[in-house]
């Protein structure tokens, strides 16, 4: 435990919707956990609007826990709003990412902390649920297709994005900002500024106490976000590449559709006006000229980001580190 003043190793930060029933047991095993790693460390509970009394459960139990430091947001803006609100606040070296319903097991964290430290070339540590303590046909088989398609699309290859017990060194999170429900897709987002991702078995147990806030239609919500990380890791400095080869792609037909049309009238005065190729060639050529337009526009805003903003295109990291006690 660290006084206000001192130095913080590791920061334990967990969004919190409606876990009342959950939080005391919560913060004692955290306690447990963290009591013996001879580590300074401080509890970051994000409390994302909560109506069950999950608020004032955190202030009572902060009275008597000085590593406590609860968070109030002012609505329910989401696990991402939540999670990015305690990265925020955070003052440690290390970031810990927990769930608030008690699946992740908080005595896996000191273990994960030693791989960590003996791992210098590691920026972030996953939990890997291998045994997962949930619903086959709702949450399993689900997750492992998500999990395969992310991997997939983002290059960054996990078992388990969903897992949230997570290990980040400050410096991995310091260009990553997350919102909307971005926060599964974190390594990934790390990953395109050179951030280095292990995985490893974790505990995990079944829900005994409280609703959990999942359900089937989350699937539907990770494809559309993974469109958007898509763009964002492939486009986003260079999105003529995405509009502008979507626009050549109909632009160069439609124009040859026209071409030929006219052709036609000019050498035979064939009638074109009612023919549907006229239609088509003329609905290719506006659409590829919007979205070459749409590329041009995406590459300005990229040098309003990047230039008067400040924004670097890249970024320098430290001499590698050496393994060493904490």
């Amino acid at each position: 435990m660290a006084q206000p003043d001192t130095p913080i190793d590791v920061s334990i930060v967990i969004p919190v919707y409606n876990e009342h029933e959950n939080l005391a047991d919560l913060a004692t095993q955290v306690e447990h956990a963290m009591a013996p790693a001879g580590v300074a460390w401080e509890l970051i509970c994000v409390d994302d609007g909560s109506r069950d009394g999950s608020d004032r459960m955190l202030a009572e139990l902060a009275e008597s826990r000085p590593w406590l430091r609860p968070l109030y947001l002012n609505r329910n803006y989401g696990q991402s709003t939540a999670m990015q609100a305690g990265f925020d606040a955070a003052r440690g070296a290390t970031l810990i990412t927990l769930d608030g319903d008690l699946q992740n097991d908080p005595a896996d964290i000191p273990r994960l902390l030693q791989e960590l430290d003996a791992r210098p070339e590691i920026d972030i540590l996953s939990g890997w649920r291998r045994a997962r303590q949930d619903r086959t046909l709702t949450r399993k088989i689900p997750s492992r297709i998500a999990n395969a398609l992310i991997s997939r699309v983002t290059g960054v290859h996990l078992h388990d994005y969903g897992c949230s017990l997570k290990l980040y060194r400050r410096e991995a999170l310091a260009n990553v900002k997350i919102y909307g429900e971005l926060h599964r897709f974190i390594p990934a987002l790390a990953g395109q500024f050179g951030a280095r991702v292990m995985e490893l078995p974790v505990n995990h147990r079944a829900r005994t106490r409280g609703k959990s806030k999942y359900g089937i239609d989350r699937t539907v919500r990770v494809l559309l976000d993974l469109l958007w990380v898509k763009f964002l890791l492939r486009f986003l400095h260079r999105p003529m590449h995405a509009f502008g080869g979507t626009g050549m792609a109909m632009l160069v037909p439609g124009l040859l559709l026209l071409a030929w049309l006219s052709g036609l009238k000019l050498f035979t005065g064939a009638e074109i006006g009612h023919r549907p190729l006229l239609f088509l060639g003329m609905m290719l050529t506006l659409m590829g000229v919007q979205f070459i337009g749409l590329g041009l526009l995406g590459e300005m805003l990229t040098r309003i980001y990047h230039e008067p903003a400040g924004q670097k295109q890249y970024v320098l990291r430290e001499a590698p580190r050496k393994a060493g006690p904490r």
